[in-house]
């Protein structure tokens, strides 16, 4: 018997518990590269925010390098972490449950993107040094993101065809 022609419907039981839309729980198989082009651009946006938060709040305060560098670290994980945070919670979870799956779904697609983004950031000439009024500063900021979301893409299509990463959260939604 074929399995695959017989369970066609959304709500078929399986042991009591019902899928909803594809969304029993992690999921493993082939994702595509649209559903991982989300994940990365949700991922994306939280840590751009507190990248450049970071940034500024570094630059603002006449920190060094270092300092900026590692508040706006800090802070890419902080936003990133906390757009699932907030997704997952208003599916109903506790929040204790919330961080789990927030630290399950993002964790390795931030440290990705951060490692390329602050990478490319060091290594670009004048970059470190460069003001908040300089085009360079930018620049290397939007460069990064752009080379970090090419690279952290696949990561996730990986990480999610194999029911990690941010296929932790759609058995939330």
């Amino acid at each position: 018997m074929d399995h695959g022609t017989h369970h066609t419907g959304a709500d078929h039981d399986h042991g009591g518990r019902r899928s909803h839309a594809g969304h029993a729980g992690p999921r493993k198989g082939g994702a595509t590269w649209g559903t991982a082009a989300k994940a990365t651009l949700h991922c994306l946006t939280g840590c751009a925010i507190g990248e450049i938060l970071g940034m500024v709040i570094g630059t603002a305060l006449m920190w060094g390098n270092v300092q900026t560098m590692i508040l706006a670290i800090a802070l890419a994980f902080v936003f990133g972490y906390s757009f699932t945070l907030f997704a997952v919670l208003r599916a109903g979870l506790d929040f204790r449950t919330a961080l789990k799956v927030a630290l399950a779904a993002d964790t390795v697609s931030i440290a990705v993107m951060e490692l390329v983004d602050n990478g490319i950031i060091a290594l670009t000439p004048g970059a470190m040094d460069a003001h908040l009024s300089d085009a360079l500063f930018w620049t290397a900021l939007l460069g990064g993101f752009a080379v970090a979301f090419v690279i952290t893409t696949p990561v996730n299509k990986w990480m999610i065809g194999r029911g990690k990463g941010h296929a932790v959260v759609h058995a939330y939604h």
